[in-house]
């Protein structure tokens, strides 16, 4: 679930002689030192005085490039965008986590982590070039003014969206705004001759990262965190409490694909599971001002009772937190594949042109010492490839095919050996679904293919659905073979060659996802994930060691 510089370098002038050239240095030295003087006095992170004049003397000889740079080179430049590239390249150097955030980027990045946003509410689709909308968020501005699933967006703001080529993030700035700011939109929508043109006026939208919370039997709980965001811990809570409500005696918490966020979020709904005030993480770094220590301080809502948590190669920082603590602890089975391995501590530094620097400053380590963070050296382009690496050694879809140091072994509470050194390595793996990694379902998922034929069905059929319960639809509703060569025709006029052999292996996984989506439209996210429960092994295997209480004492050490 899964972090900047100085103000633009002044231009120098051409000196006309050494001396003129020694004066300007000396100046540039005594801005140098006021400039340093602000930094000790306004930078939490104090910086070093362990080797201030080669910093210095780096800083001068920036400064004094890009002066001539943008002075006397033979084409116009433009220095900022230089500027920002020689960070980006530095801080490279260092590792594959610190980054520099351009003020013009640090709204999108922050955005991330919001627990809400001002705009109108949907969820859309990209296909073929145009926008459709998969659904409107309850509740919100969309579907106050009625816009349903299925509905084409032609225009927003007058300014036409269909056929012209937007991005996902640029269509999502133009629904954003203040909050009681109208909006006008252009829709199409099925059976209506003419477009409808509806103003909207924008609001404050939640923006949940707890995906699901439903009981999947009696007393089975099943809670899906998509990210550790600003509300993540109070969306827990409330879903926790609720699910306990009904009956919860066992939970599934699935942090598969989770990039990690907040590690007080993360470190808070840890301690939900979590007895007494044993260790939850532990941090390590330059001297003791970045070194913490996080313990279990208060009675979570459920310290007892089988607990299962899903990762997989996606699960990434806080998320790896989580599950690192709980294995650690002997409180929960892991289950899936090998997490990301991030483990690496950044700290948000506001730079003065309104620009973020997200600087490493320690390292996270587990109860029992692991360190999360996997290898990185100093080739970054590498770094980025490991996942890929992950596949062609085989690690994916086997076990045996990860290979840890022996000197990286650690000792859970119940003494199970653990490994250290990249990532947490789940006690009951779950090779990856080949199908859904096929090339061809691949395609048809990522051209949107899939989406839009079920948004189509959903429209065609939109009275029929409403007259069901759920219950009924999950029982009784299947996609037939006539459907799934309608969309493979419709694939390939969007450019996905037909594989008649492909189609055939990923039919049932396909069937899954086509009618789940339709669930979603018709009965909302709860409904979705109920139905991909069906396809997905790796759940399947956590609901079954949660379920087996047997497994759960043997494989915990109790």
């Amino acid at each position: 679930m899964p972090a900047p510089f100085p103000a633009a370098p002044e231009i120098g002038r051409p000196a006309a002689s050494g001396r003129r050239q020694g004066r300007w240095r000396q100046a540039m030295m005594l801005a140098l030192a006021m400039g340093c003087g602000f930094l000790v006095a306004n930078n939490p992170f104090r910086p070093s005085d362990n080797n201030p004049d080669a910093t210095a003397r780096g800083y001068l000889r920036f400064k004094e490039i890009l002066s001539y740079v943008d002075r006397d080179y033979a084409d116009s430049v433009d220095t900022e965008q230089l500027a920002d590239y020689a960070v980006v390249q530095m801080l490279e150097k260092l590792d594959p986590h610190s980054v520099y955030i351009p003020a013009r980027d640090r709204e999108k990045s922050d955005a991330f982590l919001q627990s809400d946003f001002d705009g109108v509410g949907i969820e859309f689709n990209l296909f073929r070039d145009t926008m459709t909308v998969v659904a409107p968020l309850s509740g919100g501005p969309a579907e106050q003014a009625g816009i349903q699933p299925g509905d084409q967006v032609l225009s927003i703001a007058n300014k036409r969206v269909s056929g012209a080529r937007l991005s996902t993030g640029r269509l999502t700035e133009l629904l954003r705004g203040p909050r009681g700011s109208n909006v006008v939109m252009e829709l199409r929508r099925r059976g209506l001759a003419r477009p409808l043109i509806l103003s909207i006026a924008r609001s404050r939208i939640p923006n949940s990262s707890v995906d699901a919370a439903y009981l999947v039997d009696e007393q089975t709980g099943y809670i899906k965190v998509s990210r550790f965001a600003s509300n993540t811990y109070d969306e827990f809570k409330t879903a926790l409490v609720d699910l306990r409500r009904q009956g919860l005696t066992r939970l599934v918490l699935d942090l598969r694909g989770n990039p990690g966020g907040y590690l007080d979020r993360a470190t808070r709904l840890a301690d939900e599971f979590i007895g007494g005030s044993r260790k939850i993480v532990y941090t390590d770094g330059k001297g003791d001002q970045y070194d913490s220590q996080t313990y279990a301080r208060v009675a979570g809502e459920f310290e007892e009772g089988a607990l299962v948590v899903l990762v997989d190669e996606g699960s990434a920082s806080a998320a790896e937190v989580v599950a690192g603590a709980l294995q650690d602890h002997d409180r929960a089975i892991v289950v899936g594949r090998r997490t990301f391995g991030k483990g690496l501590v950044q700290q948000p530094i506001a730079l003065s042109d309104g620009g973020e620097l997200r600087l490493t400053i320690a390292r996270y380590y587990t109860p029992a010492g692991r360190s999360i963070q996997k290898p990185y050296g100093a080739n970054y382009a590498e770094y980025s490839r490991e996942l890929t690496g992950r596949s062609a050694r085989g690690e994916l879809a086997s076990a045996d095919s990860v290979h840890f140091a022996k000197e990286l072994r650690f000792r859970t509470d119940h003494g199970r050996t653990v490994y250290g050194g990249g990532g947490i390595m789940p006690d009951v793996f779950v090779a990856r679904d080949t199908l859904a990694n096929s090339a061809y379902f691949t395609r048809l998922m990522s051209h949107g293919v899939a989406r839009a034929f079920a948004l189509s069905f959903y429209q065609a059929h939109k009275a029929e659905l409403e007259g069901l319960r759920f219950e009924q639809f999950n029982a009784t509703f299947r996609i037939t073979d006539a459907q799934l060569v309608s969309l493979a025709a419709q694939a390939a006029q969007d450019g996905v060659t037909t594989d008649a052999a492909a189609m055939r292996r990923c039919a049932p996984l396909l069937r899954n996802q086509l009618k789940a989506f339709i669930a979603r439209s018709a009965f909302g996210p709860v409904a979705y994930y109920t139905v991909l429960r069906e396809q997905d092994a790796e759940l399947q295997r956590a609901l079954h060691a949660v379920g087996d209480s047997t497994a759960q004492l043997a494989l915990l050490g109790k």
